[in-house]
């Protein structure tokens, strides 16, 4: 609990320190237009990402294969793009880091052994389908005889006009 306090409240302090530092050495407008053009590539490599990494999906489902490292690749990449799309060189650097693939497969390659992912072949949420005995029908077949009905009787569910309800 300690450890992510302390980020949310180093995070923001080195952010203002690297624009500081970067805007010193490149000017003040430089500053902000890297800031703008991260935003727009963060936006951007999303959107691209996002659907090469759905369609992986889509063809990991299709074959039948663990869709493990997909999902990690995705979830990876939009962490990436809100890290590049927040403002500051730190979270950039991170963000610019996860989008490349050598960075998430080491990610996977820590991540998948703990990754499980249940399918519909997992004997736990198979739904056990047992055979009724042949005397537990659940349908009851009535003939003319056995069911009619009494258009005498007053019923409170009854259109009657003179039974108001």
């Amino acid at each position: 609990m300690r450890v992510p306090l302390l980020l949310f409240i180093l995070l923001p302090l080195a952010e203002i320190a690297g624009f500081i530092f970067v805007g010193s050495k490149i000017g003040i407008a430089a500053t902000l237009g890297l800031t703008v053009l991260t935003t727009v590539a963060g936006l951007v490599l999303l959107r691209v990402q996002g659907a090469g990494i759905l369609q992986k999906l889509r063809d990991a489902s299709r074959e039948g294969a663990n869709p493990g490292r997909e999902l990690i690749h995705g979830a990876m990449i939009v962490v990436a793009a809100f890290l590049l799309i927040m403002p500051g060189f730190l979270t950039d650097i991170i963000g610019l880091l996860l989008f490349l693939p050598f960075v998430r497969d080491l990610a996977w390659s820590i991540a998948g052994p703990r990754t499980v992912v249940f399918t519909e072949e997992h004997a736990i949420y198979r739904r056990r389908q047992e055979p009724r005995p042949p005397g537990d029908a659940r349908v009851i077949d009535l003939d003319n005889e056995d069911y009619h009905r009494d258009s005498q009787r007053k019923s409170p569910w009854s259109s009657d006009p003179d039974n108001p309800r």
